[in-house]
Order: C-alpha cells, then structure tokens, then sequence
C-alpha cells in the first residue's frame, strides 16, 4: 500500500479512548489518527474527506485546548440530512475520530462507554457541523469553505473525458496529479487556515 506522501504532512489527532483503555486494545487507551486513517475509512481522497477530516481535528482541538481529548464523549451534529450531498461521508469521518454514532454503535458494558445517539443529522445550525463535549457542554460550530482552495481550470475538462472514457493515459495521469494536488493544498498548505475551516462557538440549541 502506497499513499502519496503529503498525507504524512497533514496534521495529526491523538485521542483518550476509555473503552479502549478499559479493554486493553492500546496502551493507555491513546489512539493516534491521521488522514490515512480516513482515506482507508472512505475509500479514497478528496476535498470532502480532507475537510470532514479537518474540521474534525480543529474542532476536537479548540474543545480541548489543554488535554488530550475523549473519545466517545463528544456528541456531533450535521446539518444536512443523511442522504443529502456528501453529508454522509463527513459524518463518517467525524465517527472514526470521535466515536459518535446514531443508534448503530456500541452499546457499551454494564452502562458505560455507550457511544449510540450522539450523531445527529439535519441539525439547525449555521455550521456545517457541531462538536460538543458530553461533560462540560462546550460546543463548537465547524464550517468548510473548500473555495477558499480553488479547482485547477484544467480539472473541469479532464473529469468530463475522464467520466465519458475519451481520456488518454496521459490526462489520467495528470486529471489524478491535479485531484490530489488540491487534498495536499487543503490539509498541508491550509491547515491552519481560518477561511478554509471556520470555527464559531456554539451553545448546543438548534439554530444557534
């Protein structure tokens, strides 16, 4: 397996698993998650994964400013419905790294690390999705502008010759150089972007 080696430049996200350190599945509970953990998630690498994947980590990072934070104690809201777009696919990112499912995860062990009914879709919020802390209720809106990176004005072309077969060898190349061009820009250049990856505080109320 080979990924292309920008994925290693993008940030990283450690977190406190309590489940985990409960059954022994990692020293300490500590589970380190990098962009290649989403692109195996997904299936493959876009704007859509690498911003789910963004938002998340800033999110996790602005909630916990001074401690590890807590896997399956962060509940998340989206607000597009779970069919709608590519709403779907940035939820399950959010998963991966903060355990929050509908009513499809674990159920937990005698009353503990039960990780159902945290992730909620069609949310009336500004945001393109909400992260809050279980235990102290602090939350955060989260909004992509993938604009702010913009599309090579070759790509448009090249997908449509692409999708109708008439692409050479060559504009495949250059259409996958180009597609993981803009990934790197997004997770490497702008990571720390504020236009890229807005964040806003959020009080947990629909339509706040």
């Amino acid at each position: 397996m080979t990924f292309p080696s920008f994925y290693d430049a993008a940030p990283r996200l450690v977190v406190f698993d309590p489940l985990s350190a409960f059954l022994g599945a990692a020293e300490d509970g500590l589970l380190e998650y990098g962009y290649a953990d989403a692109v195996r998630l997904a299936g493959h690498s876009c704007p859509t994964v690498a911003g789910a994947y963004l938002m998340t980590v800033r999110s996790l990072e602005r909630l916990y400013p001074d401690e590890v934070p807590e896997r399956g104690a962060v509940a998340v809201s989206v607000r597009e419905a779970a069919d709608d777009g590519v709403a779907g696919v940035m939820a399950s990112v959010a998963t991966l790294l903060t355990g929050a499912t509908e009513n499809t995860g674990f159920k937990g062990i005698a009353g503990r690390f039960d990780r159902r009914n945290l992730l909620s879709f069609g949310v009336g919020i500004q945001g393109t999705m909400a992260f809050v802390r279980m235990d102290t209720g602090a939350g955060v809106q989260a909004t992509l502008d993938s604009g702010v990176v913009p599309v090579d004005p070759a790509m448009p072309g090249l997908l449509q010759r692409l999708l109708s077969q008439a692409a050479s060898p060559d504009e495949a190349a250059q259409f996958r150089i180009l597609w993981q061009k803009r990934v790197r820009r997004m997770l490497v250049d702008h990571a720390s972007d504020p236009r890229l990856v807005r964040l806003a505080a959020w009080n947990g109320r629909p339509d706040a």
